[in-house]
């Protein structure tokens, strides 16, 4: 299983900012069955932007660590928050998804970004141009 951990890696970030990303864009713009929230609300909106924007990074693999660790303190906050008062265990106050995002992004800051980043690529360019000069 060893063999595999990059990519493995990779494709858990993928689908994780994914998610993240489309849950997001669903509240900015009132699809995919989700009421479009009012512009500029704490902490409402501002939680939507951190969600596409920092959804979008992780999926591409931009700024994968930096992203991810936003991510993941928004919704340790939005845990916290919203869902911890209303009961102790997340089954009880309906914070599965917040915990298990932290916790997601919580893993992908430390561990990085996996195969198919962007930022790789990137670097990769960047070092070819300098052993070029």
């Amino acid at each position: 299983m060893e063999r595999w951990r990059h990519e493995v890696l990779g494709l858990f970030r993928i689908v994780v900012g994914f998610l993240f990303a489309t849950h997001g864009a669903a509240a900015l713009f009132g699809v995919l069955g989700t009421d479009q929230i009012q512009a500029f609300v704490w902490p409402g909106w501002w939680a939507s932007v951190i969600q596409a924007v920092g959804g979008l990074f992780v999926m591409l693999g931009l700024g994968t660590r930096y992203a991810a660790l936003l991510c993941s303190g928004s919704m340790a906050y939005a845990y916290f928050t919203v869902h911890q008062k209303d009961a102790l265990l997340p089954v009880q106050n309906g914070g599965e998804k917040a915990a298990l995002f932290a916790f997601a992004f919580l893993l992908i800051a430390f561990l990085g970004s996996g195969a198919w980043a962007l930022e790789s690529s990137l670097r990769r360019d960047r070092e070819l141009v300098a052993a070029a000069d």
